[in-house]
């Protein structure tokens, strides 16, 4: 008669053990990333009144009398379901789809969270603004003029520096891709003001020096007389024009292949039949390779910029790429239709601040630029466990390593198992709260049954202790 009484009292507090888990869930329904918890019960150990017996000649066999003692909670498990994903809108805020957490540094101990409702402080640094724990990734760093991120490396903090600055980059290269007319008329010697306005194509583009400063390149393309399919080239950097209307070199300009040592403001590009590119000379000597890339160097005098050592004013030199020899893709081409000579590509850019920045799916955060460029800032890294319902919970919606939950595998998304990051979102709580409410319902009726068997017990007891009057 005592077995059900401590078998009710089990009942009682583990009950009790689960109501408390739902109560939570509950409470943490609308908390960002929050994980639901769920009780396991299994019975207690059983007091065994007759052992079995196996069959015999005479008998057949016969099975253990046995009375259970209670139950106890098995296990607590942390359901790592996904949650619903909710767009915010803001910038910082960034959630996982799939497997994975962020980590956060507090001091020197690390947490591993799946709430991404991140904020900057006051030094730029990626936090959540509710604790100040840092978030964890790898800052990019300047290789070669190219921002590279090194997953390889360990994470640090990530730092987001809105209103630095974007030093001005002097343009290096200048891409054309065009065609050149070939009903274009020749320019004959002796040919009028007029002819010759009519048989040259020009385009203008704008480049940067190091300054930041644009500059005008100017690039005017006519056929050569009794030379077919040949076009000669007059590359000038911020002309001005004299009373005839011509074009005046005020900087210098010198065009060449391979340098521009000697070389004149002229280079000419020949064509085969088809309109094809064949190859780019100097009319003065010297060549392109037959097969390749067809780059010339320019360079022109910056002004208002500091003398070289010998007195000589500072020049800059830049790229001319007109395309692959024996391709027509991406490559200056001669066909009978209208000219659209243009440069489409150049490298240069004046100073900017940083004015915002995105995350994309891989969690690399780039920043924008006034200026117009994008630059590479960092990338958030992510951490995935062998066992993640081994983790243990920290408080502020994090985790941290157990002894069952294995060492952190932490790297970039998408790799190794790691989701991919959506930002402008959150990941909402996984507690679905019918469920919840129906677990209730059902931990009340087993907490209201465990009840009645205590009280049931107490009445056999007093039925007992009045047996003698």
């Amino acid at each position: 008669m005592m077995r059900s009484l401590y078998a009710g009292v089990s009942g009682l507090q583990n009950h009790q053990t689960r109501m408390d888990v739902i109560g939570n869930n509950i409470a943490n329904v609308n908390t960002y990333g929050f994980k639901r918890g769920r009780v396991d019960f299994q019975d207690m150990i059983s007091q065994q009144l007759s052992g079995a017996a196996k069959p015999t000649e005479e008998k057949g066999g016969v099975n253990p009398k046995e009375v259970g003692l209670g139950m106890s909670v098995a296990a607590i498990d942390t359901i790592f379901n996904q949650g619903n994903l909710q767009s915010t809108g803001v910038a910082t805020d960034v959630a996982i789809q799939g497997n994975g957490f962020f980590v956060m540094q507090s001091g020197e101990k690390t947490y591993y969270t799946r709430a991404g409702n991140f904020g900057l402080d006051m030094n730029g640094t990626l936090v959540n603004p509710a604790n100040g724990m840092r978030v964890q990734g790898w800052m990019a760093q300047n290789v070669n003029g190219e921002q590279i991120v090194t997953t390889s490396a360990s994470p640090t903090d990530l730092v987001i520096p809105v209103g630095s600055k974007d030093p001005a980059h002097a343009t290096e290269n200048v891409d054309f891709m065009c065609n050149l007319n070939k009903n274009t008329p020749e320019i004959l010697e002796g040919a009028s003001r007029a002819d010759i306005i009519k048989g040259t194509w020009s385009t203008e583009f704008k480049i940067y020096d190091s300054f930041g400063n644009d500059h005008n390149l100017s690039v005017s393309f006519a056929r050569v007389a009794g030379e077919p399919n040949v076009w000669e080239a007059t590359v000038l950097v911020d002309p001005t024009k004299d009373e005839e209307g011509n074009l005046v070199d005020t900087t210098e300009t010198r065009v060449g292949i391979g340098n521009t040592d000697g070389a004149a403001t002229t280079f000419r590009v020949q064509f085969d039949n088809t309109g094809t590119l064949q190859r780019a000379y100097d009319p003065n000597g010297g060549e392109t390779n037959p097969t390749g890339q067809v780059v010339l160097q320019a360079s022109f005098n910056v002004p208002d910029a500091n003398a070289d050592a010998d007195g000589n004013p500072a020049r800059q030199t830049l790229n001319i790429n007109l395309g692959t020899i024996g391709s027509q893709k991406n490559t200056i081409t001669q066909s009978a239709a209208s000219s659209s000579t243009k440069a489409f590509y150049q490298d240069g850019y004046t100073m900017g601040y940083l004015d915002s920045y995105k995350i994309d799916s891989s969690g690399t955060i780039t920043g924008v630029y006034s200026n117009g460029t994008n630059r590479t800032i960092g990338q958030i890294a992510l951490a995935t466990f062998a066992n993640q319902g081994g983790l243990e919970k920290a408080g502020d919606n994090t985790f941290v390593e157990s002894n069952n939950s294995g060492l952190a595998n932490v790297g970039p998304s998408g790799i190794a198992g790691k989701g991919s990051i959506l930002a402008g979102a959150l990941e909402m709580s996984n507690v679905d709260l019918s469920e919840q409410m129906t677990d209730m319902i059902v931990t009340q009726r087993g907490f209201q049954g465990n009840a009645k068997t205590i009280q049931t017990a107490d009445t056999l007891l007093e039925t007992v202790l009045g047996l003698k009057r």
